[in-house]
């Protein structure tokens, strides 16, 4: 069907762990970014079945991948351990969401790459209406409406105080002649 595409781009599609892709023997390139992947082994799986020459993935965004941007909770192990488990499921990969993978990382992935794998302890408590956790963050700068990661609006609002920088460190060292 499309057995010459190189690359695709199906960014903020709403795609979701039902995605099937045909057999794409050629495909170099493919961004996943912002839609709704959760299970990453059924995903890389399939990736790994239907994309024999791909080099290049991007999955930020979903929850599939972790790392700060989706979920607070995550941190740059997280990120790292993900990274390792994508390259176990495709070796083949030379750069993985914004960086270029290194030896390093390929020798760890083929070591330990299968161990790799988030698996998410099931909560027997029903999730709130809002789709949140149940035990939220004890701070967070952000403001209530823009907590949600789907909700990606900017706030732009008249600021009520005014900075004249007469009390500034910097101006404690400047005489009123130097100005």
């Amino acid at each position: 069907m499309f057995t010459d595409l190189e690359e695709l781009i199906v960014d903020n599609n709403l795609l979701g762990n039902d995605l099937m892709l045909p057999r794409l023997p050629n495909l170099h390139t493919l961004t996943l970014n912002k839609n709704q992947l959760t299970d990453i082994e059924a995903l890389l799986e399939h990736l790994a079945d239907v994309t024999p020459s791909l080099k290049y993935l991007s999955l930020l965004g979903n929850e599939a991948c972790p790392n700060q941007l989706v979920s607070p909770d995550k941190d740059e192990d997280d990120y790292q351990r993900y990274r390792y488990f994508v390259l176990h499921k495709l070796p083949q990969l030379k750069f993985l969401d914004t960086r270029k993978v290194t030896i390093k990382e390929v020798m760890e992935a083929q070591a330990r790459g299968a161990f790799m794998k988030v698996v998410k302890p099931k909560s027997e408590a029903p999730p709130n209406e809002a789709g949140s956790e149940s035990h939220p963050l004890p701070y967070t700068p952000l403001p209530r409406g823009s907590r949600d990661a789907k909700n990606h609006r900017g706030i732009f609002a008249k600021c009520r105080y005014v900075y004249y920088g007469k009390h500034s460190e910097g101006n404690r060292f400047i005489r009123n002649d130097q100005l």
